[in-house]
């Protein structure tokens, strides 16, 4: 960990925080909620030891880069503005692209809106998902899933939060990463967000003490709001990418999703990855094999 370097870099009107190590060809990695730079810690000594240079930002609204209040800052245009800014002040004119969860889904509009920064792309649990011109995505979840989806759960301002400030933030944290329910997340008010505060929560071989414990710090200090706000974006996201409609991904793609993930078992998106759906809108789609059940590298896999 001593060899990452940190520094607070201005892009497009916020100061964000980046985390670098190696020297080489460049991959950009984007987190998900809620998450941090902190989770690709392993990835960036792995690859940076290969003669690689890992860039790891903290997104717009996490850790120690600003959050701005309001959810219309957190729109696609927002975040792919913020990090083609970073590019430009790092000295970058192209990158690998890694995302996961929200990090991906802004991998994707990273691809949708600027492919010529991208050598190949490798996202993580949340596929493509092409702009329906018919229906706004937050009130067709509401209609499909009802309102006790998480995603809809998130939209109104300042009542997520107010749930999870009656949980301690590191069960919270915990709850967050080691969930292994797949299927549709539902989360009645009167359960809430914490769940059960006596159930045990026992820690997987991948997460330690000390990295609940960094987690837990930054979202006590930064609190949640920023990551909610993608969520809160949503519709908006969806009225501003209007002219891509119908648009392609067309840079050279890898896709892992595991068997056990909530997004892999949401429905219909088997369905969009396995016959056919995704392949005719991310035609130079490398790789979408079966959900894997253990860890792989695919990282070495993409040669552009």
């Amino acid at each position: 960990m001593e060899k990452i370097q940190h520094r607070n870099i201005f892009v497009n009107g916020i100061n964000m925080h980046v985390a670098e190590v190696g020297q080489g060809p460049a991959i950009l990695f984007l987190h998900g909620f809620p998450e941090l730079w902190y989770s690709w810690r392993h990835q960036m000594l792995s690859l940076s030891s290969l003669g690689y240079r890992a860039v790891a930002p903290d997104l717009r609204g996490y850790g120690d880069t600003d959050a701005p209040p309001s959810a219309a800052s957190y729109t696609a245009f927002h975040i792919v503005g913020d990090l083609v800014a970073l590019l430009s002040a790092l000295g970058l004119d192209k990158v690998f692209l890694v995302g996961h969860d929200w990090g991906a889904v802004m991998a994707w509009y990273f691809c949708l809106l600027r492919p010529d920064l991208v050598k190949a792309l490798v996202n993580l649990s949340v596929v493509f998902s092409p702009r329906n011109p018919k229906r706004k995505p937050v009130p067709a979840m509401r209609h499909l899933f009802g309102d006790d989806y998480y995603i809809c759960r998130f939209q109104e301002p300042g009542e997520a939060e107010e749930e999870f400030s009656r949980v301690d933030t590191k069960r919270l944290i915990t709850k967050f990463l080691t969930s292994r329910r797949p299927g549709l997340f539902r989360v009645p008010k009167h359960v809430g967000f914490g769940g059960n505060p006596n159930s045990p929560l026992t820690l997987p071989s991948w997460l330690s003490e000390e990295d609940v414990t960094y987690y837990a710090s930054k979202f006590h200090q930064k609190g949640f709001t920023g990551g909610l706000n993608y969520y809160r974006a949503m519709d908006l996201n969806w009225e501003l990418t209007a002219p891509w409609t119908g648009v392609q991904i067309k840079v050279p793609v890898k896709f892992i999703v595991g068997d056990l993930d909530l997004t892999y078992n949401t429905p219909g998106v088997k369905d969009y990855m396995h016959k056919g759906g995704f392949k005719r809108d991310v035609p130079f789609l490398q790789d979408a094999t079966n959900p894997i059940k253990r860890n792989s590298n695919v990282l070495r896999g993409i040669r552009v």
